[in-house]
């Protein structure tokens, strides 16, 4: 393992030194280039504890791209369900093959790991596939895939490792259990699926695996969504019990056993019999109840979205001083994601105290390479960060939730505008009338600035983004009334609001709602 080697601008062999293939990392390493400077990315990452390979670009820009293929898998089921209220009329059964979706989303990530490696190569950015570990300033010692080791020295360096999935500490999660990484690696259709955790992936998940008719159970560990707004997290839970989905309620995981081994699909050669298919093994669940009875359950799969952890050990942190949060782990950064140590930076998950997106990541990135050497003094503002989940009734948000307005502004100063709308798309063959669901809140003092914004419903995602470039120019509620809604698109719901929470609960009390 040789790295490239050639002239810097400065007395080190690199000018930016990256070390993790994020999409933060990515992004800065690609702009520093731009601007002339000698750059280095050194990706290793080893696979998940169940072997499912990771490629270049990070937990979110792949695990982004799952997601969004999952969930339009899961789209399409139910669009097929109501083909025929359009006047479609289907020839033959329709079924779902897992291992043609794997098959796709897999040949997908590989190839848009080789265009990002294509991309770094164009842009003129140094890609190691390799280990990189600070042991002194400046100092960061490279071990390949070969083991082979060498020091190399950069003028400043850029911790983008990202995170991973986290594990219970109960016996047999890590044997027997998936997460979320390793749902495309089964060879077979996962079965009776038990989520445990209520985080945004775990919703995600068991609404796609619902979607393609497998039987799924929720176990929150304790709440659904945490982080998010709660009112609508109720929403959603709302929808996805409606829909069928099975929740097990303020119970925790103490045991994971296997009572029957699964078998890995068998490929023949032109005399061999025909290849048998793989098939799946059974987990038995030690589940904890409320009242402390322990009772067991058998399932297929047992997925963990119990949160995510910071990759921050293992990299030399300590040797060289940068702190990180005792609580989480994560690396402590200043307003220019600067962190303790003058030269060392850090950009996307592994930042404690703020949001992670992919498109912050790639933003924050660009914006560190400016500063560093285009002399740019524009700071990432981490406020304001869109976000959503890509369950089957798409969920998206911008700025506070209620709870966190009503705890910064005090309930007084907060009003909520809200509404149900009924998709026009959605009456033909008579699809929920009340699920899809908006809601803008607003300081009122301050001329009612829209200080969150709340969309479920189809396309959330979409119809949001329009609206977070209004709320960065400060938006207000006069505002959004003045904006002509587009007809007969669902987004004009936002620009029509007139019913508060406060009025709702008022017409509740008396009985008239």
């Amino acid at each position: 393992m040789d790295p490239p080697t050639g002239p810097s601008l400065g007395p080190h062999d690199y000018d930016l030194l990256v070390i993790g293939g994020g999409s933060g990392g990515l992004a800065v390493a690609k702009e520093a280039a731009g601007l002339r400077r000698k750059v280095l990315i050194l990706d290793l990452v080893a696979p998940s504890p169940r072997g499912t390979e990771r490629e270049l670009g990070g937990s979110s820009l792949n695990m982004d791209s799952i997601r969004k293929y999952l969930q339009q898998a899961s789209l399409l089921g139910k669009a097929i369900q109501h083909c025929q209220a359009y006047g479609w009329r289907l020839k033959e059964h329709v079924c779902h093959s897992w291992s043609e979706l794997v098959e796709g989303v897999q040949e997908q990530l590989k190839t848009r790991s080789l265009e990002l490696k294509r991309e770094l190569k164009s842009a003129g950015v140094f890609y190691l596939q390799a280990r990189g570990e600070l042991v002194a300033p400046h100092t960061v010692e490279v071990t390949g895939v070969n083991g082979r080791k060498r020091r190399l020295t950069a003028e400043t360096v850029v911790i983008t490792t990202g995170d991973r999935p986290q594990y219970l500490g109960v016996p047999g999660d890590r044997e027997f259990c998936l997460t979320s990484e390793d749902l495309l690696s089964l060879p077979h259709p996962p079965g009776r699926t038990l989520v445990v955790g209520g985080s945004a992936e775990g919703l995600e998940c068991a609404g796609f695996l619902f979607g393609l008719g497998l039987p799924v159970t929720v176990m929150p560990q304790p709440d659904l969504l945490p982080g998010f707004d709660q009112k609508m997290a109720e929403k959603i839970e709302n929808h996805m019990i409606v829909s069928g989905v099975d929740f097990l309620y303020n119970c925790s995981l103490a045991k994971v056993e296997q009572t029957e081994a699964g078998s890995e699909e068998v490929v023949s050669g032109d005399s061999a019999p025909a290849p048998q298919q793989a098939s799946r093994g059974r987990l038995r669940v030690t589940i904890i109840s409320p009242e402390g009875r322990t009772k067991q359950e058998d399932f297929d799969t047992v997925l963990l979205t119990v949160g995510r952890k910071a990759f921050t050990s293992g990299i030399g942190l300590e040797c060289v001083g940068v702190q990180c949060s005792q609580d989480t782990g994560r690396i402590l950064v200043n307003e220019s994601d600067q962190t303790s140590v003058d030269h060392i930076y850090a950009i996307g998950s592994v930042q404690h105290g703020r949001p992670s997106t992919t498109g912050l990541s790639v933003h924050a990135g660009t914006l560190l390479a400016r500063r560093l050497y285009r002399g740019s003094s524009i700071l990432c503002d981490y406020s304001n960060v869109p976000t959503v989940v890509l369950t089957q009734l798409e969920y998206a948000s911008c700025g506070l939730s209620e709870e966190k307005a009503n705890l910064t502004f005090g309930e007084a100063s907060v009003e909520v505008y809200h509404s149900y709308y009924w998709p026009l798309e959605w009456t033909l063959p008579a699809r929920n009338k009340n699920s899809c669901y908006v809601k803008v809140i607003c300081n009122i003092p301050d001329r009612e600035l829209v200080v969150g914004v709340h969309v479920m419903g189809p396309n959330a995602g979409d119809i949001l983004q329009g609206f977070v470039a209004a709320m960065k120019c400060g938006l207000t509620k006069q505002q959004l009334d003045a904006t002509v809604g587009l007809h007969p698109g669902s987004a004009q719901v936002l620009s029509s609001l007139t019913q508060t929470q406060r009025m709702s609960e008022a017409l509740m009390v008396r009985g008239n709602c």
